[in-house]
């Protein structure tokens, strides 16, 4: 097969090359079939090596043979379970070795991929997939790091930083307080987000507490992160105690969310898919640049079919060998609109009930407007939610200026945006099952760090009643709530915006002050339930919201709606509030930061909103 002369990046390119069928391995007993898509390559060999350790020498090299669109194949009868493996390609003027860009397994740092027989890819209990979820109103989401879970020593982890740190039950603070999968289990939350566990290349594997990266640094994309595992070196132990920890999520009846990095890769010159196709999976300018709407260097070309087919692929693979429960896609507004259709059609079939959620961010790419998957393209992702960053920023103020307050720090003026917000929004969006409403996220400052930059004189009583007023109009808001771990019990980072390589000591979660603001954990956890208990509160088409639900103030730091018998009222203003509401007969539910029960109350026409906090009353029959 000689080079194509059709360059990488034209249309015609992927009409001849195209290709639809399975690309990696499939391993038998008797034989191993190894399929590689390389169009531009004048010659494939599959390189084997004598064991998973990083310096094993070279045992033998098989010549691949061409054939349609572009694909190479191979077939090593026997069993070939735990071969190592590489792929060696020769081009016009350069030769490239790589890991198999589908490789499921590999060996430390993700140098070179490994054949699992199927039997080495299960922990010891590995159950069904749960059954299919309901609205993705019905979903509390709780974002969590693997490490950041159990790196503290406070934790009581064991396997603190590790897959398995998520396995172990009873697991408390020296004084007693739930960490980790039981403190998950009793939050009120329904998915575990998981930022990324696939395998990522900024932190070494051999070392793997030396430093530390969230991981948004793609390497190889099927592979479980090997320093999360208890032994980096063995290659099925990343599978599998991965594998344990989704396991025990779903056992306490949590479902898992990966979060997915698609949008470009760690190095786009070693990227084993540039190794493979060079000039084909990233985007350029017209000018041959790449492009770099991502702000990390390059831009995945997820337009391009096979770029386009590797990711569905890729998604559908975690989906079903890993049972996982949905997936948010990092700055999803740099991926393509029809990407995105294919992943949620791909998941409805394997997957069906699979969140999907991603970053509609608008970023400078070349694709056209109409193109990008971001917010306002959401009309044509009607089954994909977006992080709604116009509530966000309307809470607690604007997310990149640290100083400027939002509503719960006293901007009586982001009164009208939170009510909006509050009722799910509206267009671009087509549903609130469409809106992601959430205050904080691993990215910026916590709440806590944006109150204490926006408030600096409070007291910590008065900082505990921001956050609990912030924790309320997420968890009572029309749309999906979603929560970072350790926001219920005031979570800091030291005021760190931008904590993606800081240490353990800065990003580890510190658990001692889920007891020190129990009463903060506890309320969330109550206003959690309350939204399990009210439909009006979980509503899927704006439809609905605007027939059951009214605004009857939004000025002067004081929001107050009406969402069917419900009456949710929210007073930023620092000393209480007399507003009006209907007359009637009320149950009070939350009041002054506390969850009440059983209180009955007449109203006249007026009620008393204690300051900086919540009220909730539900209208008796």
């Amino acid at each position: 097969m000689t080079q194509s002369t059709l360059p990488p990046t034209a249309a015609a390119f992927d009409a001849e090359f195209g290709f639809a069928g399975w690309l990696g391995v499939q391993y038998a007993p008797h034989q191993s079939l190894f399929r590689l898509w390389a169009p531009t390559a004048q010659r494939v060999s599959l390189c084997v090596y004598a064991s998973a350790a990083p310096a094993a020498g070279l045992v033998q090299t098989w010549p691949m043979t061409p054939g349609a669109h572009g694909v190479w194949c191979v077939t090593l009868m026997g069993d070939q379970r735990d071969l190592v493996y590489t792929y060696q390609l020769q081009f016009e003027t350069t030769q490239t070795e790589t890991i198999d860009p589908y490789a499921t397994a590999a060996t430390r740092n993700g140098a070179r991929g490994v054949v699992l027989a199927p039997e080495d890819q299960v922990p010891k209990r590995w159950g069904a997939r749960l059954p299919a979820f309901g609205s993705a109103t019905d979903a509390v989401i709780v974002e969590v790091n693997i490490r950041d879970l159990s790196s503290q020593p406070s934790s009581g982890i064991a396997h603190a930083g590790q897959y398995l740190g998520l396995t172990e039950v009873g697991t408390h603070t020296l004084a007693g307080t739930p960490t980790g999968l039981d403190y998950l289990a009793r939050s009120g939350a329904t998915h575990v987000q998981l930022m990324p566990f696939f395998d990522f290349g900024s932190v070494d594997e051999a070392a793997p507490r030396a430093t530390y990266n969230w991981g948004y640094d793609p390497v190889n994309w099927n592979v479980p992160e090997g320093s999360y595992a208890t032994d980096p070196a063995t290659p099925k132990a990343r599978v599998q105690e991965a594998k344990a920890m989704i396991q025990a999520l779903h056992d306490r009846g949590l479902r898992v969310i990966m979060d997915v990095v698609y949008n470009h890769v760690f190095d786009p010159a070693t990227s084993p898919l540039a190794r493979c196709v060079p000039g084909y999976f990233f985007r350029q300018w017209p000018d041959g640049q790449l492009a770099d709407g991502t702000g990390v260097g390059n831009d995945f070309a997820s337009e391009r079919v096979m770029a386009r087919k590797y990711i569905v692929d890729s998604i559908t693979y975690w989906a079903q060998t890993y049972q996982l429960d949905g997936f948010r896609f990092d700055l999803m507004g740099i991926l393509d609109v029809a990407t995105m259709q294919a992943v949620r059609q791909a998941l409805d079939e394997v997957a069906p009930g699979a969140l999907v959620l991603g970053e509609g961010w608008d970023m400078n790419t070349p694709l056209a407007p109409a193109q990008k998957a971001t917010q306002g393209n959401a009309a044509q992702l009607p089954s994909v939610a977006f992080f709604n960053d116009q509530l966000r920023d309307a809470i607690k103020g604007n997310n990149f200026d640290a100083a400027a307050p939002g509503f719960v720090a006293g901007n009586q003026a982001a009164a009208a945006a939170v009510a909006f917000g509050l009722l799910g929004g509206g267009p671009p969006y087509v549903a609130p099952t469409q809106v992601v409403q959430y205050a904080e996220a691993h990215d910026n400052l916590t709440l806590v760090d944006k109150l204490a930059a926006s408030s600096p004189t409070d007291t910590p009583a008065m900082r505990v009643r921001r956050v609990k007023l912030a924790n309320s109009l997420v968890a009572l808001s029309q749309g999906v709530p979603f929560f970072q771990l350790g926001q219920a019990f005031l979570r800091s980072k030291g005021g760190n915006a931008n904590s993606y390589n800081a240490p353990d000591a800065v990003n580890g979660v510190d658990w001692p002050l889920a007891a020190t603001n129990a009463d903060a954990v506890a309320y969330l956890r109550g206003l959690l339930a309350l939204r399990r208990k009210e439909p009006a509160l979980r509503q899927t088409s704006y439809a609905a919201i605007a027939a059951a639900s009214q605004v009857l103030h939004a000025a002067d730091g004081v929001v107050v709606v009406a969402v069917g018998p419900l009456i949710l009222a929210f007073n930023a203003q620092a000393t209480a509030v007399e507003q009006s509401i209907p007359a009637g007969d009320y149950r009070v539910l939350v009041e002054d930061g506390a969850i009440v029960v059983g209180r009955d109350r007449h109203s006249a026409g007026t009620v008393t909103l204690a300051p900086v906090a919540a009220l909730v009353l539900k209208r008796l029959a």
